[in-house]
């Protein structure tokens, strides 16, 4: 049981560096919030393969690809949402 929430951890930390990183502009979501993405994102990511695929038994973690799909796709709502990353004239 601890393995697989260090494994969960350790996974939404690269997916959800590599969500930052692929989006542009500078994030100050903490290591909390990055961890908290990918996580995120891979549920999201999860489901929305499921609904397209056919394949869909409810909320389940996708792979890397789609963990990484599902973060960007998080981390531009969460920066509409916030007002994050606006360019002011």
């Amino acid at each position: 049981m601890l393995w697989t929430i260090i494994g969960w951890i350790v996974f939404g930390l690269i997916a959800g560096f590599i969500a930052r990183a692929v989006v542009p502009g500078k994030d100050d979501i903490g290591l909390l919030m990055t961890i908290a993405l990918g996580v995120g994102g891979s549920i999201v990511g999860g489901f929305l393969f499921g609904l397209f695929t056919g394949g869909f038994g409810g909320f389940q973690p996708s792979g890397w690809v789609g963990s990484v799909i599902g973060a960007i796709a998080l981390l531009v709502i969460y920066n509409k949402v916030t007002g994050r990353k606006q360019v002011h004239d």
